[in-house]
C-alpha cells in the first residue's frame, strides 16, 4: 500500500462528486436505485465555485493511482460571537474511506490535513456531524459533542 494524500483542484472535480453521492448514499443508506442527479448537479456546482473561491478544501487520498477516500472542509462566516469574535467557521464534511482499506489510519491523516489547512488560516470554529461509523475517529482526534444546537426539520 502505496498512499498519496493529494489536496483536490477543479480538475478533481469528478472524483469529488463522485465520492459525495458515496458518501450520501451510505450516511442515509440509500439503495444504488436512488436517483442522485440533483444532487450530483448540485454537488458539481458547489465545488466548482468553492474549489475557485477558496471557501471549501478537500484532499483525496489514492493507492497508487487507485482512489480510496476524500475529506473536505467548507469555509463560512456568521456574526460574530463572545466565543468566535471573527465569526469565521469551517465545517468538515465528506468524509469518505473505501471499505477496504478503513482501519488502516486514512481517516484520521485525512482529518489531520483538513484540521491544519484551517487552523493555517487562523479559524477556530470547527463542526462536523457524526455517522455512529465515525463518532470513534472524530472522539479520538478531540472532538465533543455539542449539545445547544438545534433544527427546524422540513
Amino acid at each position: 500500500m502505496k498512499l498519496i494524500y493529494k489536496k483536490a483542484t477543479i480538475e478533481n472535480i469528478d472524483i469529488l462528486v463522485q465520492s459525495r453521492i458515496e458518501v450520501l448514499r451510505a450516511a442515509n443508506k440509500l439503495a444504488e436505485t436512488v436517483d442522485m442527479t440533483e444532487v450530483e448537479e448540485q454537488s458539481y456546482a458547489y465545488y466548482k465555485e468553492a474549489l475557485s473561491n477558496g471557501t471549501h478544501t478537500a484532499y483525496l487520498v489514492f493507492d497508487e493511482n487507485r482512489f480510496v477516500g476524500a475529506g473536505g472542509v467548507s469555509y463560512f462566516r456568521v456574526m460574530p460571537t463572545y466565543h468566535n469574535p471573527s465569526g469565521n467557521k469551517a465545517y468538515i464534511m465528506n468524509m469518505y474511506t473505501n471499505p477496504t482499506y478503513r482501519r488502516k489510519g486514512i481517516a484520521y491523516e485525512t482529518l489531520k490535513l483538513l484540521v491544519a489547512d484551517v487552523k493555517e488560516r487562523g479559524v477556530t470554529a470547527i463542526s462536523l456531524e457524526a455517522t455512529d461509523m465515525g463518532k470513534p475517529l472524530y472522539e479520538k482526534f478531540g472532538f465533543v459533542k455539542m449539545n445547544d444546537e438545534m433544527e427546524l426539520p422540513q
